[in-house]
């Protein structure tokens, strides 16, 4: 449950960074707002790798070039279900774009990125 609870607190951070990113590309930068999410994702994944390995699963004294490599597959999964769910909720259903982000985010990370990383990326095995 501990592991769960420094994933969930990870994801939130680079949640956070990730709607800031989002936020200023898109208000501050004119940007339409798939290009500001993909920023945002994309921004949110580096720092989220990062704390993950280090902090939430302790994987330092792994390979890191494996880990990279795995996390950058489970991330495009992410990143394709996460501009999806943005797309569609934001065309079909008139949410704002960022209400369509969080909704989207929320239900990935929770479900697909905190099983892949825990089974797949950072595995104890």
């Amino acid at each position: 449950m501990i592991t769960f609870l420094k994933a969930q607190t990870s994801s939130f951070i680079a949640s956070a960074a990730d709607f800031l990113i989002t936020l200023v590309t898109v208000k501050f930068f004119g940007w339409y707002y798939l290009p500001g999410s993909i920023s945002g994702t994309v921004s949110g994944g580096v720092l989220n790798f990062y704390i993950n390995r280090n902090w939430v699963f302790d994987a330092k004294s792994k390979n890191y070039g494996l880990q990279v490599l795995k996390y950058l597959l489970v991330w495009t999964g992410n990143l394709m279900l996460v501009t999806t769910g943005v797309y569609l909720l934001t065309h079909l259903f008139n949410f704002n774009y960022l209400l369509s982000k969080i909704a989207s985010s929320v239900l990935i990370g929770i479900t697909y990125n905190y099983i892949m990383q825990k089974q797949f990326i950072f595995s104890v095995k």
